[in-house]
């Protein structure tokens, strides 16, 4: 058992049957009343994300979880394949499973899979992936009614905001948590 103090990004918690990963959080002390800690919680393995708030110093269930480093092979059906980069066996994971991190997933990228004992849980990118741009329209100088941006659709399918300068066949680095444009490669 651990409590609020134990708190920190990334730490998975059991309440109830589900299983829960702390996104942030934040320690409250108001004026008036007892302090108490805010966070917002990712539901594993369905992603959906809600607050909660916690007394200050509350137990809660803090689980182990493996991370296990796997590298993207190929999808097939509704299965996407991974390979353990220690010992070369793949695994099936269902698309269900990855559907949040599908649209910057490319083969050959490392990830991170969540795993309780043998069972995958969650899957986890790096921070930020380089895609390169498939679409975009071209940038026209001066056609800033748009705020100096357009859309690009990448290699794996996710369409991000760009500036206009950015054309098709640029290599882009994008932040996998947020989806959002960081700088040409």
């Amino acid at each position: 058992m651990a409590d609020t103090s134990n708190f920190r990004n990334g730490l998975i918690m059991r309440m109830g049957e589900q299983l829960y990963s702390i996104v942030e959080f934040q320690h409250v002390k108001p004026g008036k009343g007892p302090a108490f800690v805010r966070t917002k919680l990712k539901k594993i393995p369905e992603g959906a994300v809600i607050d909660k708030t916690f007394r200050s110093g509350e137990k809660i269930e803090e689980v182990r979880i493996v991370r296990q480093k796997y590298q993207y092979l190929y999808n097939a059906d509704d299965f996407y394949y991974m390979m353990d980069v220690e010992t070369y066996e793949q695994i099936p994971l269902l698309k269900e499973l990855l559907k949040d991190v599908i649209p910057y997933l490319k083969e050959n990228t490392e990830i991170s899979v969540l795993m309780d004992g043998t069972n995958p849980l969650a899957v986890e990118l790096p921070t930020f992936v380089e895609l390169a741009v498939a679409e975009t329209e071209p940038g026209v100088r001066g056609d800033t009614a748009q705020g100096g941006s357009k859309s690009a659709k990448l290699e794996t399918g996710a369409v991000v905001t760009v500036p206009l300068f950015i054309e098709v066949g640029d290599i882009l680095k994008v932040d996998t948590r947020t989806g959002r444009y960081m700088e040409r490669v």
